[in-house]
């Protein structure tokens, strides 16, 4: 079965230096997928799961257009409560972040810009590695 890591934000360049980062520490064993909003994320989520790819983590940006980061991931684990969430954002107050977290068990909030470290790292917590 394969395993996954899904990375969400609106801008291309923050998703490819995010993806580009983990997949040179993470190497091969995991699938990555991105998108560019919550919505397409959303149907990327079914098609995964329809094809029996199990998705570990999703790591999404607080604000989007259409469906902001926190509101996404609380839909996210309202279906898939077993996929870990770390948002990322670079201006979501310490109250939202501290709500957010009580309702859905947020795995890690990084604060852009990140260090490759602290991606790393709060990834590797989030799968347990």
């Amino acid at each position: 079965m394969s395993k996954a890591i899904l990375f969400v934000d609106d801008e291309p360049i923050i998703l490819l230096s995010m993806k580009s980062q983990v997949k040179q520490h993470f190497g091969d064993l995991y699938k990555y997928f991105t998108s560019e909003s919550a919505h397409e994320a959303w149907e990327l989520i079914g098609e995964l799961v329809e094809e029996g790819i199990t998705i570990l983590v999703i790591i999404s940006d607080w604000s989007m257009p259409g469906m902001n980061g926190d509101e996404f991931l609380r839909k996210v684990h309202s279906e898939f409560p077993q996929i870990e969430k770390v948002i990322v954002t670079g201006f979501a107050d310490l109250k939202s972040i501290e709500a957010l977290d009580s309702e859905i068990g947020l795995s890690s909030c990084l604060k852009k810009p990140w260090e490759e470290n602290e991606l790393i790292s709060a990834i590797s917590k989030a799968i347990g590695v």
